[in-house]
């Protein structure tokens, strides 16, 4: 193994040892396997691209280029062209999975769930690093600096960690780094020839003589390892949650006021509802005896540009001891004050406060400021909800159908606000619209037969699994598949209500938990949820629930649906009792085995729902793209033997007689081949000085080409016929000049035929045929020995 080769290995090793720092940070290793293999890919192209040889900018170009489409295909292959290219969905999906994971480090403690958006982060971070390193160590020849970004990997691992075993990762990230800085000592002293010992320091001293530099180096790296493990010891640790929030707060200002320009929630909603075991996130206490309407409301969002939805930029302010009255609601709506208690688990991080809408005051401590445009809490420098317990005071609003029905239009602020779409929105969305509400003869009308639509009469179908929709055609898209969950079906009903002039917004938050025995409701992962807000003026800001077997359908928006007897089995109904039930579930008795061959019974066969195939594996996906990359690669193998064979030839060779000799033979072979490639056939009958003469007059060379030709000749001339051949220097750059003079006289057509089809690989075949008939050759001369002698008798 070259000593370049070795070192290209001892940096791929040395940043996934220190990677392995980042384990302790997320509940699964897995990531670790996958980082290894597309690192050894990536590793293993740098390795092909140096010994073409290409230029480093090109070589290092290579590899980014191939880390970008094997994370492509590992994370984007359905929004990439052909499955491999990454192209503008591909780079948004990009975008939406890295900020998924900026929201999920923030809302888990370690460790984490490994979500999509942590797995890429995770996984690009170390291959970026590993890109890094390997350009430092290996192309550009210069190990230490490479020290900075597997510095900065495990620095970002220590600081989200919370001890414990921070030491050991730290002996195996400095053992990765003191590898790779002996492995550039070794290949460099190995340039050097032996090391010189020197005399020993008196007649019979067992450690006479000078110390080897590697020897001495490994002391150095023992000594320096010792001190960056004991002097940490005394320093501070940095404690918190995968990622605390402290001191980076959202508000602005002395915390009386400020703006706030909100993440998106909705990144991590699927994650929540596809965890494999439910997590209680939080335990509720209400004085309500209906808990069917207990939504946990986390934040609004509003503004729609036609691909999704998210929360404005508002203005933030102090909490108030008592909330205003919600925009539009008047006196004559009924109303009952609710009182709840909400105790959030210690492994729930958010930013937001989840609270009953609308909230009429809240008691909780710590650093919360209010937005009243969406009346939410939203925590101030690092402040979020991780085992806090709050008092909310709200409001159970019970508008009637007959009042939803008489109100007025909104005011022109609230039209302007809440009933925007862009003009990018697919015509479908609002054609669907105006067919499924055909006949309403109100807003309250509209909005409930859209509600219906969804989750009834649509023949729509809940399903997690289902991608995310992306882009200008998503909700177009859903409406034609008719799957999805909460989010596909919030996203449409509130952008089919804009278009029929209807104020809406998204809210997101979690359904009605579970009743417990002590009179609590716990609330988990798999209740996250969203639904629309549509605005009455009179009422206000009213809930509706169009995602089916999913919460509960407000009593104000039931309706006697012609045309269907299918049961809600999920739905809570108002009247039902909220006491837990001494029988288990469907879900509950059925083992796990049977639910995952779909063996269980279901009350409702029209309302279950069928997962979809999770499809090929990510290391799947890897294979697939490296047959691409090989099925590229074939016709490129001409060009990169041959320049391969050219920087061979043309390279360095031994400071001897016979290396001078080898050198001047395999210089003047690839000045035959490379006139061979522009189409000047060789001649083995001539001499070299007639050969090289039969060379300028057919490739038309200009004197400074021709004598750089006549060089190479006398050169080999020399050795094939002189007593003591002459050494000749600069032959390498004579073949050179010869290149750069034919390509200068010949048409395009020639130079790309000689590059991309050169016709001296035809040696190669020469070759594999002379090898196929000496093997034969052999095999022939064996034959006799194992025949009997012509004369002995059976």
């Amino acid at each position: 193994m070259s000593g370049r080769a070795r070192l290209a290995l001892c940096a791929a090793a040395a940043t996934l040892m220190t990677s392995c720092a980042l384990l302790p940070l997320v509940d699964r290793p897995t990531w670790l396997l996958q980082a290894c293999f597309l690192v050894a890919v990536q590793t293993g192209v740098g390795a092909a691209t140096r010994r073409v040889p290409l230029a480093r900018p090109l070589t290092v170009a290579a590899q980014a280029l191939v880390t970008l489409m094997m994370l492509t295909v590992v994370f984007a292959r359905e929004q990439a062209l052909a499955g491999l290219v990454p192209g503008p969905d591909a780079f948004r999906y990009f975008a939406d999975l890295l900020q998924q994971g900026s929201d999920d480090v923030s809302r888990y403690s370690i460790p984490a769930p490994l979500s999509d958006g942590i797995r890429l982060m995770l996984v690009g971070g170390v291959l970026v690093i590993g890109l890094l390193v390997d350009t430092l160590a290996v192309t550009f020849r210069s190990a230490a600096p490479a020290g900075l970004p597997l510095l900065a990997l495990y620095s970002v691992a220590a600081g989200l960690s919370d001890g414990g075993a921070d030491w050991l990762w730290f002996l195996v990230a400095a053992a990765g780094y003191l590898m790779l800085l002996l492995a550039e000592g070794r290949d460099r002293l190995s340039q050097w020839g032996r090391v010189f010992g020197g005399a020993p320091r008196a007649p019979g001293d067992p450690e006479g003589g000078a110390v080897a530099p590697v020897r001495t180096g490994r002391r150095i790296g023992a000594v320096a390892l010792g001190v960056a493990l004991f002097v940490p010891l005394a320093l501070p640790a940095m404690q918190g949650g995968l990622l605390d929030g402290a001191g980076t707060g959202v508000g602005a200002g002395n915390g009386n006021g400020g703006t706030i320009s909100a993440v998106n929630p909705l990144v991590s909603l699927r994650d929540s509802l596809n965890v494999d075991q439910d997590r209680q996130v939080m335990s509720v206490k209400t004085s309500s005896d209906d808990i069917s309407d207990l939504y946990l409301r986390i934040v609004s969002l509003d503004d729609f540009d036609g691909v999704t939805w998210k929360p404005s930029q508002r203005h933030i302010v102090g909490v108030p001891d008592r909330f205003p009255t919600p925009a539009g609601l008047s006196p004559a709506i009924k109303r009952t004050t609710v009182k709840s208690t909400v105790s959030a688990a210690d492994w729930y991080a958010q930013d937001w406060l989840p609270m009953p809408y609308p909230p009429s005051s809240v008691r909780v401590g710590g650093n919360w400021r209010y937005e009243p445009v969406g009346m939410t809490l939203v925590g101030d420098h690092g402040q979020n909800t991780r085992g806090a317990t709050y008092q909310v005071d709200s409001l159970d609003v019970r508008p009637t159908a007959e009042q939803l029905a008489a109100a007025p239009g909104a005011s022109a602020a609230i039209r302007r606000d809440y009933t925007k779409v862009p003009s990018s929105l697919p015509s479908v969305v609002a054609r669907t619209a105006r067919q499924v509400t055909r006949g309403a003869t109100s807003h309250y009308d509209q909005a409930v037969k859209l509600q219906d639509y969804f989750a009834v009469t649509g023949g729509f179908q809940y399903d997690t699994q289902v991608e995310i929709g992306r882009g200008r055609n998503a909700i177009a898209r859903f409406l034609e598949k008719k799957q999805g969950f909460c989010v596909h079906f919030s996203f449409a009903m509130a952008a089919m209500a804009r278009t029929l002039g209807i104020p809406a917004r998204v809210a997101v938050g979690f359904a009605p938990g579970t009743p417990q025995a002590d009179g609590s409701v716990s609330v988990g992962l798999k209740d996250a949820h969203a639904w629309p807000e549509l605005y009455f003026e009179g009422v206000g800001w009213t809930r509706f629930e169009p995602t089916p077997t999913r919460g509960s359908a407000p009593s104000y928006t039931q309706s006697e649906t012609p045309g269907t007897s299918l049961p809600d089995q999920v739905r809570p109904s108002h009247a039902a009792s909220t006491a837990p039930s001494a029988e288990a579930s469907q879900s509950e008795t059925c083992a796990a085995r049977l639910r995952k061959l779909e063996a269980c019974s279901s009350p409702s066969a029209q309302a279950a729902v069928h997962p979809g195939d999770n499809g090929p594996k990510w290391w799947q996906f890897a294979l697939w793209g490296l047959g691409v990359l090989a099925a590229l690669a074939i016709p490129l193998t001409p060009l990169m033997w041959r320049l391969r064979l050219r920087a061979a030839r043309l390279g360095g060779h031994a400071r001897t007689d016979e290396g001078a000799a080898a050198h001047a033979l395999a210089a003047w072979q690839e000045l035959t081949d490379t006139a061979w490639d522009f189409g000047i056939l060789p001649d083995d009958s001539q001499t070299p000085r007639k050969a090289a003469a039969r060379i300028i007059r057919l490739g038309h060379l200009d004197p400074a080409a021709g004598a750089a030709v006549h060089r190479v000749a006398d050169a080999v001339e020399q050795v094939l016929y002189a007593p003591r051949p002459r050494p000749a220097a600069g032959l390498a750059e004579d073949v050179r000049r010869l290149i750069g003079g034919l390509s200068t006289t010949v048409s395009r057509r020639t130079r790309l035929r000689a590059l991309l089809a050169p016709r001296s690989t035809v040696r190669v075949m020469w070759a594999v045929s002379a090898r196929w008939a000496a093997l034969k050759a052999r095999v022939a001369a064996a034959r006799p020995t194992l025949r009997k002698p012509s004369g002995q008798q059976g």
